[in-house]
């Protein structure tokens, strides 16, 4: 699955930068998509230190990305970017497989996949 989530450079480079605060340099980026938000699901990102059996792996501008092959066709598409502005920075996500979202941004559905939306 060729390009199940892309990485900008510059969310790439962020993402680094927070690897090596936390002293994470060694450590992969999972992304995935866990039920819950006010849409029905939501994203989630973090470092992961193996990969599962049921995980695509992924080098995007240096950085290793794991997505586990449950969450790769709700992400198939799904652009990554950092931007910054005059009150802070922080990152974007473009799911074209969302036919919904939440007004927050960080909640979302597909037309395959609802999930169990809560309070936000």
């Amino acid at each position: 699955m060729n390009d199940v989530v892309i990485i900008t450079e510059a969310a790439a480079l962020h993402i680094k930068d927070m690897m090596k605060q936390n002293e994470e340099e060694d450590a992969l980026l999972r992304v995935a998509v866990k039920g819950g938000g006010c849409s029905g699901l939501s994203y989630g990102m973090g470092f992961a230190h193996q990969v599962e059996e049921s995980d695509i792996q992924l080098e995007l501008h240096g950085l290793q990305v794991l997505v586990s092959k449950e969450d790769a066709p709700i992400l198939q598409g799904t652009k990554i970017d950092y931007k910054e502005s005059m009150m802070g920075g922080g990152f974007t996500i473009d799911n074209p497989n969302a036919i919904a979202n939440c007004g927050c941004g960080s909640s979302f559905r597909t037309a395959t996949k609802v999930g169990t939306p809560e309070e936000c």
